[in-house]
């Protein structure tokens, strides 16, 4: 079963321990219970998929104690600071271009070259980050498509024995997700509304506010930007073959398990959340290797398989025009 820890200092101490040895924890944010797990660690981030049972690799929200810290990790714009200064702490999730040197898995933005990144208002969250002291990924405390949780107990409920820890800070107050704004474009965009509404956001920006539709099918050509839209994800511009025994002239193999010729291998052991945590990373470094095709040895279709998989289909599917 999993322990459940008080929301004192000395709970909150023992939960950023374990999270920055690449531990499992839930704890409270004001809007619901987190699953979190280090952002910098592929295999702790690739526990989280596993534990929440996720179908497919989406992006996931950084959370960090303040500014400072979130500017180590992304670009801020003079507009970003200005949101950042009047609802952080708060439900507001900002989606920015990420740095080169963020040091984040590539797994925690699904391969995008931005990342969702949020400070969140509840003290025994900053608490646990603050102890931590590394930037942790975390959706909600629920297996995949399941009601969010606001009690440790319905974290308990769902995940039980799937995560090492769970802080108990009693309900949380808002009880619905953040609010996702990208400022990737031209115009902030609210890719999934929370309790920071549009108006809000234009009474700082003093300009629109763009309202992105949620695609109801996923589309090879479009990158799923934050959690809670149904898209697909990074491609790399080079070819994918899947099932590959072997490579053939002019491509690379992207091998699992005991794989000879290999020129990458997602995880020689045949350790799937090795190769989940590997995987992003591995298919952007031989899409910048001048190959004519990435040839993908099979993975199996089980669980965090069901994941990678999903992931490779969607990289080997048809392109637009």
């Amino acid at each position: 079963m999993t322990e459940v820890l008080g929301a004192d200092p000395e709970g909150c101490r023992r939960a950023g321990e374990a999270l920055a040895a690449g531990r499992l924890v839930a704890f409270p944010t004001e809007t619901v219970y987190g699953l979190g797990g280090d952002a910098r660690d592929g295999e702790a981030v690739a526990g989280i998929f596993a534990a929440k049972g996720r179908p497919s690799f989406n992006p996931l929200i950084v959370h960090v104690t303040g500014l400072d810290a979130a500017e180590r990790l992304a670009e801020f714009s003079p507009v970003a600071r200005a949101l950042a200064a009047r609802f952080w702490p708060g439900p507001l999730t900002l989606v920015l271009p990420r740095r080169a040197d963020a040091g984040v898995s590539e797994l925690v933005s699904a391969g995008l070259p931005s990342l969702a990144i949020r400070v969140p208002g509840h003290p025994v969250a900053q608490a646990v980050l603050a102890a931590a002291g590394c930037p942790v990924a975390a959706p909600s405390a629920n297996p995949s498509g399941r009601v969010s949780p606001t009690t440790a107990q319905h974290v308990r409920a769902g995940l039980d024995g799937r995560v090492d820890l769970i802080v108990d800070g009693g309900p949380c107050a808002v009880g619905v997700e953040s609010t996702v704004l990208d400022l990737t474009g031209e115009i902030p965009t609210i890719l999934r509304p929370g309790g920071v509404t549009p108006e809000d956001v234009a009474a700082v920006t003093g300009g629109p506010v763009g309202r992105a539709a949620t695609p109801h099918a996923p589309s090879p050509d479009a990158p799923l930007l934050a959690p809670g839209m149904m898209a697909s994800h990074y491609a790399p511009a080079t070819p994918v073959r899947l099932e590959a025994g072997r490579a053939d002239a002019g491509e690379a193999l992207l091998g699992f398990g005991p794989v000879a010729g290999a020129t990458l291998n997602l995880s020689a052991r045949g350790d799937l959340k090795e190769a989940a945590a590997n995987l992003f990373a591995m298919l952007r470094q031989l899409d910048e290797g001048g190959y004519r095709a990435i040839a993908v040895s099979p993975v199996p279709d089980r669980g965090l398989g069901l994941a990678i998989n999903d992931r490779l289909k969607r990289a080997a599917a048809p392109r637009g025009d």
